[in-house]
């Protein structure tokens, strides 16, 4: 069997996804006595990581399907006894033993590889961020729903101590009323490419080397329109590329928005607005801002969320010059109407400030669940007892459709109106063409 790649196993999944769609299946329970039989799908970068936790909780890697079959050659080492496709359509119809699949593909192939795990009654735990557009996380949220299968997003931060201290701080009620938070992520992926090839304008490579002979590049690409294979593309460097990657906003923010979403119970944000710099129609931009507006909430006022992308936020005027916000990547800034509190990108390191004004608030007890283990584990628990994962589908699409919104913002000079239930802009038809991505030829959700 041929080895396959992160990238590679993505566009393959994303064929094999059309086929096993075909053939719906129940959701396969497993016993709380036994371990559960997963197979790896892309596992060139996150994947392995992910795959090492579960085998270190005593899972079983039973299967491993990957396009590049040489950038995914040490976990195949690694796991001799998997059994290794290429084709993640022939791997759901041969191999009747896999329980569940981790998917981390590249983002542009994760809806249809995600669908086609769930159709065939797998569980899934997919890499953020969950999809490649907004279309496509409505439509996984719906097939988690309508399958039934335990389903877990890769934000790893959702199944940590310090942003359910953040969600208890904010629902608590210690900094008053919220109706603003800044985000940031202070990274850039600026040189576009690598360093054997990099795009400063944001065009695409003009030379057309040769496809490595352990790559499979039609399947790399999937549903993505055709191109000439790059190393500018894969590995590793995808996601600052438009029809294959979300950008800094599915990287970091996925992570970011996560204890935001969570503690202030986000939905559909009625506004996007954005600036950016550097970007092209090709790559996500070099740096950006954007503004999101969300209505009122039940009992919860309308809120602003401030995303800071390439840059760092304004400070706050009445902070300690010595105070820290966030982490050296990026973090939040919840500004209350009684103070503050900032995270990391992880929902980590929760601070209350400004620190002297609030060294002698009280926090409220835990009150939230928390998770023993990892992200990964979680959902493996959820598996074995029936039960829900934390970042399950039906929390993390919607998630993802927020953040994703942001990326359709950056590419218009105005305030874009969302409709949330008709999955459009009511004010912008031109932005709505982003919405939902048209695949190439032979290729479907």
């Amino acid at each position: 069997m041929q080895k396959l790649s992160r990238r590679q196993f993505m566009s393959q999944s994303m064929v094999t996804g059309v086929t096993a769609t075909a053939v719906l299946g129940a959701a396969k329970r497993v016993s709380a006595s036994e371990k559960v039989n997963v197979a790896g799908i892309g596992f060139g970068g996150m994947g392995s990581g992910n795959l090492r936790a579960l085998t270190q909780a005593g899972h079983n890697i039973v299967a491993l399907c990957d396009v590049d079959h040489d950038y995914a050659g040490p976990v195949f080492k690694a796991l001799p006894d998997a059994k290794q496709y290429t084709d993640y359509r022939v791997m759901l119809e041969k191999q009747k033993d896999i329980d569940a699949v981790v998917i981390a593909t590249p983002d542009h192939t994760h809806a249809i590889i995600t669908m086609a795990a769930m159709e065939a009654g797998k569980h899934v735990y997919c890499q953020k961020p969950l999809t490649h557009d907004v279309f496509e996380a409505r439509r996984v949220a719906e097939g988690a729903a309508r399958t039934g299968v335990v389903t877990q997003m890769g934000i790893q931060g959702h199944s940590g101590d310090g942003g359910r201290q953040v969600v208890e701080w904010i629902q608590g009620g210690v900094i008053g009323e919220v109706k603003e938070v800044d985000a940031w992520c202070s990274l850039s992926y600026y040189p576009w490419g690598h360093a054997s090839w990099s795009s400063t304008h944001g065009e695409r490579p003009t030379e057309t080397p040769a496809i490595p002979e352990s790559l499979d590049w039609d399947l790399w690409l999937g549903p993505a329109k055709e191109r000439p294979y790059h190393s500018c593309y894969h590995p590793r460097t995808w996601r600052s590329w438009l029809d294959f990657g979300c950008g800094m906003m599915g990287d970091r923010g996925a992570h970011t928005f996560d204890p935001i979403c969570w503690a202030l119970d986000l939905k559909h944000p009625e506004s996007i607005e954005a600036s950016s710099m550097g970007g092209s129609d090709e790559i996500h931009p070099l740096s950006s801002v954007v503004r999101y507006v969300f209505p009122k909430r039940g009992a919860l006022p309308p809120v602003r969320i401030n995303w800071y992308e390439g840059l760092l936020p304004p400070r706050p005027s009445d902070l300690a010059d010595n105070e820290v916000m966030g982490n050296v990547e990026g973090g939040s800034l919840f500004k209350g109407s009684k103070g503050y509190i900032s995270c990391g990108v992880y929902g980590e390191n929760p601070r209350l400030h400004p620190e002297a004004q609030m060294k002698d608030v009280k926090t409220p007890d835990a009150s939230l669940p928390r998770i023993k283990g990892t992200h990964e584990e979680d959902w493996a628990n959820a598996i074995l007892n029936n039960t829900k994962a934390g970042a399950d589908f039906a929390y993390s699409g919607p998630l993802t459709e927020i953040v994703l919104l942001g990326n359709i913002a950056k590419r218009f000079n105005k305030r874009l109106q969302w409709d949330g239930e008709k999955i459009e802009f009511s004010n912008a038809p031109e932005a709505t063409e982003f919405v939902r991505t048209k695949y190439r030829k032979g290729w479907s959700l």
